[in-house]
């Protein structure tokens, strides 16, 4: 057998081994992300969707978040619009956690259809506004348009 044929299949047998383990680990990491609405709809089609880890994005309703004394415990309610969940979470919720702020958890739905988050990343506003008049005046302000005026 010429070294060129052998380059070629040992290449083709490293190729085929890499792909294999990428899909493979892919498979057994990758979580999904969804909706509430999507949630429910992927439960009612497939029950064994229960206990399964997934990424869901919603809004907290406002009015909904209720602490334990002790801090570290919190149950809340997120919908996207049309379907409502009940979210249990153990730890500490971030610093922009608060009502009507949209959130990504990860965790899993149990059978009696509260979502069980393991993490609660709230999302940051996407506008920023300019500072009060009397902090406008301190050393280092600069205003929304100084730094592009430089340039």
């Amino acid at each position: 057998m010429k070294a060129r044929t052998k380059f070629l299949i040992g290449g083709a047998l490293v190729l085929g081994t890499s792909g294999f383990l990428m899909a493979s680990s892919i498979r057994t990491t990758g979580v999904y992300y969804l909706t509430p609405t999507e949630l429910a709809t992927k439960v009612s089609v497939d029950p064994s969707f229960y206990e399964t880890g997934v990424k869901v994005g919603a809004r907290v309703v406002p009015g909904s978040i209720v602490r334990d004394p002790g801090g570290t415990f919190m149950k809340f309610t997120v919908t996207d619009g049309a379907r409502t969940y009940p979210v249990s979470y153990h730890g500490i919720a971030p610093d922009t956690f608060t009502d009507g702020v949209d959130v990504v958890l990860e965790g899993r739905l149990d059978r009696n259809g509260t979502f069980r988050a393991t993490t609660v990343l709230a999302k940051c506003a996407s506008r920023y506004e300019d500072a009060p008049q009397k902090y406008q005046q301190t050393p280092g302000y600069r205003a929304n348009g100084a730094a592009a005026q430089r340039t």
